[in-house]
């Protein structure tokens, strides 16, 4: 480890020391050397006593800074594994960050232009727009075209500080997992390794320029999202440039009243996009709280929304699409024992499992909501239930799928704000159904059809080849198996002859020795010793050599 890393753990774990982050790990699963190395800094002292757990997480991870905030953030999201007391809590922490020195980002922008800042924009704005834990925006004006734009750059040595962060993180997860033991329900090694994955993505700036070009295009012909536009000839690792937006933050209640937004139709509106994005394309935004969405200016009665931030998307398999489906259909028609099903012929839980049991403990966890109104049901707090129980029958929960229960948190968080009598499910109903629809019966087999005839016409040609190529190794097949039984019954034949010859031998030696204590018979007894020597010789001699066939 390097003296800046050495440096780092120590200011981790003083900060977890200091918040008692410690005495949260029952004391009966403690090693000897944990337990000796905290009294070897005995200098250091829980000053929260007073805090729950909870709290003092969250302020330990505020205090370390913009990669534990994060951390925070998804840890947050991730109630199959933290009670609701702490996932409420973690929810609180907020990404407020100092912006850096403007000449340090014209430095940065030029340097990944490979040209001075001049060249491509007028009007540079020294003063951030807005800064985060990983980024920074300012704006400017296009050259080529007069176009307002905003440069979104990465901050300076970000990636050697959230590298060395998540290999901390990695190292102290390891540790709690030899703690734990590795069958434990937090697996905090498997939750590290996500977050690794989720904020990996974010520091690559053009393969969120690559998502957002992808998701423009999924919703050019829409007028429900908007994603602005990337140019892509300005898009780097550590620098993007898109279009500016005016539009007004999803979180502004009294500006969207104020322009007279039809609420109804917005709140609706984001429900279809995440079913569409899901289901349709297959590619859904995974960070949409309210600091990504916005809602356009234009026709407050038929409103819109603006996209921004597509570092953290997410796809789901063909399979998990369809179960998860069926899933939120089943559940509205109280099908438990079809959840059950599902959960198994999806491979998410094992195939060994206790069916019966299983559908039971669906039915407790879910026949409760039923007492609320329909317009009060949560799809993501059902998802959430059904994994919670799925835990407990040794479900592993994907990444894919923790992003996806995250998202729709999200969007029914936002969509009862907008509009409290929201009813999730007299929206996604008719979606769900014709979804389905297009999946399974002649619907699906047409579509299924028509997506794999290019392949198919693409080998037409080859089919007569194939064919004759085949029939004729089939034939080669039929006479080399022909010839290996005609050889075998040959074989067979010989080997009776010669098992015959031996048996006769062995029956003539024993009469002769028979006649051989008999005076009168010992010529008999000479003779068929000697016949039955010449015979067993005769028949060794004919017996089938062990060849192979």
């Amino acid at each position: 480890m390097t003296v800046s890393s050495i440096k780092r753990a120590y200011q981790v774990i003083r900060t977890a020391l200091h918040y008692g982050l410690d005495e949260l790990i029952p004391s009966k699963i403690t090693p000897w050397y944990f337990r000796l190395l905290r009294c070897s800094l005995f200098w250091i002292r829980n000053k929260h006593k007073d805090k729950v757990g909870g709290e003092r997480l969250k302020l330990a991870m505020q205090e370390l800074g913009p990669v534990y905030i994060k951390f925070g953030q998804m840890l947050s999201t991730r109630r199959d594994l933290l009670n609701d007391e702490w996932a409420e809590e973690l929810a609180m922490l907020q990404d407020r960050v100092p912006p850096f020195d403007s000449e340090v980002a014209i430095e940065m922008i030029e340097a990944e232009l490979g040209t001075s800042i001049d060249t491509y924009f007028d009007d540079f704005d020294r003063v951030p727009l807005a800064s985060a834990s990983i980024s920074q925006v300012h704006t400017a004006t296009l050259k080529s075209n007069g176009k307002a734009v905003v440069l979104k750059v990465l901050r300076p040595n970000v990636e050697a500080q959230v590298n060395a962060d998540i290999l901390l993180m990695s190292q102290v997860a390891n540790f709690m997992e030899t703690i734990l033991g590795h069958g434990n329900r937090l697996r905090p090694a498997e939750v590290v390794e996500d977050y690794r994955t989720t904020i990996e993505g974010e520091l690559n700036l053009k393969l969120e320029a690559l998502n957002a070009v992808k998701l423009r295009n999924n919703f050019l012909d829409s007028g429900s999202l908007y994603i602005p536009y990337m140019y892509e000839e300005l898009c780097f690792t550590r620098l993007i440039v898109m279009e500016r937006i005016y539009g007004i933050s999803v979180s502004d209640m009294a500006a969207l009243k104020a322009q007279g937004t039809n609420l109804k139709i917005l709140a609706e509106r984001g429900v279809e996009l995440f079913f569409t994005q899901v289901f349709r394309d297959n590619f859904f935004h995974a960070d949409m709280h309210p600091g990504n969405i916005f809602v356009s200016r234009e026709h407050p009665e038929d409103p819109h929304y603006i996209g921004l931030d597509c570092g953290i998307m997410g796809t789901l398999t063909d399979e998990d699409k369809r179960y998860l489906a069926e899933n939120f259909l089943a559940f509205f028609n109280r099908d438990y024992h079809r959840i059950a099903q599902l959960y198994i012929e999806s491979g998410w839980v094992s195939p060994d499992t206790d069916v019966a049991a299983f559908e039971q403990a669906v039915k407790v966890v879910c026949e409760p909501m039923f007492n609320k109104p329909l317009d009060e049901i949560s799809f993501g707090h059902v998802l959430l239930e059904l994994f919670r129980t799925a835990r407990r029958f040794d479900m592993v929960v994907q990444p894919q799928l923790v992003l996806l229960e995250k998202t729709l948190l999200y969007i029914e968080g936002l969509g009862r704000q907008l509009y409290p009598q929201l009813d999730l499910w007299q929206t996604a109903k008719p979606f769900l159904e014709e979804w389905m629809s297009q999946q399974v019966g002649p619907k699906g087999m047409a579509s299924k059809i028509k997506k794999e005839f290019p392949y198919w016409a693409d080998k037409l040609p080859e089919l007569p080849e194939l064919v004759y190529d085949n029939l004729k190794m089939g034939k080669n097949f039929v006479k080399s198996q022909n010839q290996m039984l005609d050889r075998y019954i040959k074989l067979q034949q010989k080997a009776h002859k010669s098992n015959y010859l031996l048996i006769t031998a062995a029956i003539l030696v024993i009469c002769g020795t028979i006649l051989f204590n008999q005076d009168s018979t010992l010529w008999a007894s000479y003779g068929s010793i000697a016949a039955g020597t010449v015979i067993w010789f005769i028949g060794w001699r004919s017996r089938p050599k062990n060849r192979k066939l």
